[in-house]
């Protein structure tokens, strides 16, 4: 079919991630395995931390709440995805192209804020354990939490605002499987340097404050935690460590498609897969897999869950 008469003013084309039937199969069957396995599992933590009371503690609370993040943001994105494998037009609506990219950036800004709320939580717990309880009680870590999603809704909205203030009258041909800023600004047929700049600095330089101020806290905690006892400094490492991790897996692809102003990069569709499919969901996992006190609630809710079955 030709794609350049597949849609009207009022769409996109996205070319998707390969032009192979083969390869669009093969992929489809990929990623619906990967959700098959990997979401129930954010959703199992979810309901681990909240149903288990000695999972209370800020930390977790914290991480509930990233795990619920992480299932919204691979919300926005793959299910468009895993639909167009099978269509042989790619389109999508200019509402939904604006939709996509609104929550995109709103979800995403949110995750970064709170992992800034996380490092936070692990400051005052190493640097200020006797005022733990007062400094990051219930009340401040919602409102931590709440600040982390009103600052995510800010910059997705200022991108947003201006994305539907950009002008399409030429080609509309997105090489991608999702609309996102960056490729809109590239049709857009009127000079857009300013809109580029504030764009820029609104996505690309908060992804990079983020990640330099979240690497600099870190690497003054485990700096601290020199002057602690050896057991101390190994657990409360290891949760350093996990943290660190996920900084990484989250920032690094964000830079990599951001930091370069609207210009084309090698391999972005594969670190778009990565940054919008793969790792979100993989990070509460991160947390899990290095947590003992979280692995054991999780077995002892399956357990419970398989004995109910049984009874039944």
């Amino acid at each position: 079919m030709d794609q350049g008469n597949c849609t009207g003013s009022t769409e996109f084309i996205l070319l998707g991630l390969s032009q192979t039937q083969e390869v669009q199969l093969l992929l489809f069957f990929f990623f619906l395995l990967f959700y098959i396995i990997i979401l129930p599992g954010n959703f199992l933590i979810i309901f681990t931390i909240q149903s288990d009371p000695c999972l209370s503690s800020p930390m977790y609370f914290f991480l509930a709440n990233l795990a619920f993040l992480d299932i919204c943001y691979c919300s926005v994105t793959p299910p468009k995805m895993l639909a167009d494998f099978f269509s042989p037009c790619k389109t999508i609506s200019y509402g939904g192209c604006m939709a996509q990219l609104f929550f995109l950036h709103f979800l995403g800004g949110a995750e970064a804020f709170l992992l800034m709320a996380m490092a936070y939580d692990r400051y005052v717990a190493i640097c200020k354990p006797l005022r733990y309880a007062m400094l990051v009680n219930r009340e401040i870590c919602c409102t931590l939490v709440g600040a982390a999603w009103a600052g995510g809704f800010i910059h997705g909205i200022i991108l947003f605002g201006l994305s539907i203030q950009l002008p399409f009258c030429g080609p509309n041909i997105l090489d991608n499987f999702f609309c996102d800023v960056h490729q809109l600004v590239k049709l857009a047929c009127t000079d857009t340097y300013a809109v580029e700049v504030i764009m820029f600095l609104n996505n690309g330089v908060v992804i990079m404050m983020c990640f330099i101020l979240l690497l600099i806290s870190y690497a003054a905690l485990l700096l601290r935690l020199q002057t602690h006892s050896l057991r101390c400094e190994s657990k409360v490492a290891s949760t350093c460590i996990s943290h660190i991790i996920v900084v990484f897996v989250m920032c690094s692809p964000a830079i990599y498609i951001y930091a370069l102003p609207f210009q084309a990069a090698p391999l972005e569709k594969v670190v778009a897969v990565f940054h919008t499919v793969v790792f979100p969901l993989t990070n509460p996992m991160i947390y899990t897999l290095r947590n003992k006190e979280i692995k054991s609630s999780m077995r002892k809710l399956i357990n419970k869950y398989i004995s109910w079955q049984m009874k039944s």
